[in-house]
């Protein structure tokens, strides 16, 4: 059974309550599948027609050049979604959507979330206005990234991604969700380069870090 108290941490629900995420829970065409970690739930080229909500566990969205080099565009996490932009055009995916760790997922359909149902019910008004908020808010996001990869250097790289983050938490010191090989991969630079950089950059007092962990100076 699908939990309502879930589906509530979502923006793609934000101001439904639970009978309304119930009642529109029906017109979605709802189904649920487990993912092992490293499985492929979408991928390049696979034509997209129902939204992903992670109800459990986390998700990798990738991009992979011809020769398998890997760049990862975004990690997302319990209560997020993805592939409703190729889900809403009914367009063939461009990138590849792997689970970080084993998880759990919730499809919804997304030419029935983008017609009303036939008792035009509120619910499912106010879920269509969400989902094109959430649409516009992966757009800004996608143009962080390539700010990010816009810079030249693996320093340049890393300092305009740690000061996003910053931003983004309000404060110099923070917790990143990515590893340090899904970091060189997000970032798309060598993992030992930018091992080496972070060395650099302690050294010379502009940042400290322990693991995921880290505070700017």
């Amino acid at each position: 059974m699908i939990s309502c108290e879930k589906l509530k941490k979502s923006p793609l629900f934000k101001g439904i309550e639970e009978e309304g995420i119930s009642a529109v829970l029906s017109c979605l065409a709802p189904s649920q599948k487990t993912y092992r970690k490293g499985q492929s739930i979408f991928r390049i080229g696979d034509s997209i027609t129902d939204i992903g909500f992670i109800l459990r566990g986390s998700v990798l969205v990738e991009k992979e050049d011809f020769w398998g080099n890997r760049s990862i565009l975004v990690h997302l996490r319990e209560s997020d979604i993805f592939g409703e932009s190729f889900a809403s055009l009914g367009a063939k995916a461009l990138f590849n959507t792997v689970a970080a760790e084993d998880s759990e997922i919730l499809f919804l359909s997304a030419g029935s979330a983008l017609t009303c149902c036939s008792s035009a019910c509120p619910f499912h008004h106010r879920l269509i206005l969400n989902l094109l908020s959430v649409i516009a808010e992966k757009n800004t996001v996608m143009a962080g990234k390539i700010d990010v990869m816009s810079q030249r250097t693996v320093r340049e790289k890393l300092l305009t991604y740690l000061s996003s983050q910053a931003q983004l938490h309000g404060s110099s010191s923070f917790e990143i969700p990515l590893n340090r090989q899904q970091l060189a991969d997000y970032l798309a630079i060598d993992r030992s380069h930018m091992t080496v950089e972070l060395g650099k950059l302690e050294k010379e007092g502009i940042l400290r870090f322990r693991r995921n962990f880290f505070r700017l100076l």
